[in-house]
């Protein structure tokens, strides 16, 4: 039976990194419930190639109603995490241990979460330092796994290998 994912978005996500691990989640039977700040809106991507229509606002989710989180790279993260509701949100599914997958700049928000702490993680280079700076062990590769529920990597080129792992966490 697919999982109910939870994807925390906005306006400048990277296109790619939302669009590609959506359609793979879809494909495998999973539910995605696109989450925004309100509930119709559409946003766009930073390469301006995709707009998703949001399914929901915050405050009319739960943790609870959801088995896992993504979060897709780009601008968006960073606009995001300057919403309590949302770092609060990030935060429950981490303290929950259900699977929780980032890629690119998407760690930002679990940084903000502060959740990293002793977390094997990635992220896009220019976030090593604050992933470091949070608690995390860093590891510079495509795909990093821990403790089976955190799946993260660094750049749309790892896309494969985030999707691969991020299903094979979600069953």
């Amino acid at each position: 039976m697919g999982k109910k994912i939870a994807v925390v978005v906005t306006d400048h996500f990277e296109d790619s990194e939302y669009m590609e691990p959506v359609q793979s989640f879809k494909e495998k039977g999973h539910t995605i419930t696109t989450i925004e700040m309100e509930k119709d809106k559409t946003v766009k991507g930073k390469q301006e190639q995709s707009e998703v229509v949001i399914d929901a606002g915050i405050d009319d989710v739960s943790p609870e109603d959801f088995d896992a989180l993504f979060i897709p790279g780009g601008f968006s993260p960073d606009l995001l995490r300057a919403d309590k509701r949302f770092v609060l949100f990030a935060k429950a599914f981490m303290d929950a241990k259900k699977p929780v997958l980032a890629i690119c700049h998407g760690p930002q928000l679990l940084i903000t979460a502060e959740t990293l702490q002793g977390r094997d993680v990635t992220g896009y280079k220019s976030i090593h330092v604050d992933l470091k700076n949070a608690g995390g062990h860093l590891h510079d590769k495509e795909v990093v796994v821990c403790q089976n529920q955190l799946v993260t990597s660094r750049q749309p080129e790892d896309i494969p290998a985030f999707v691969e792992e991020s299903l094979r966490i979600l069953g």
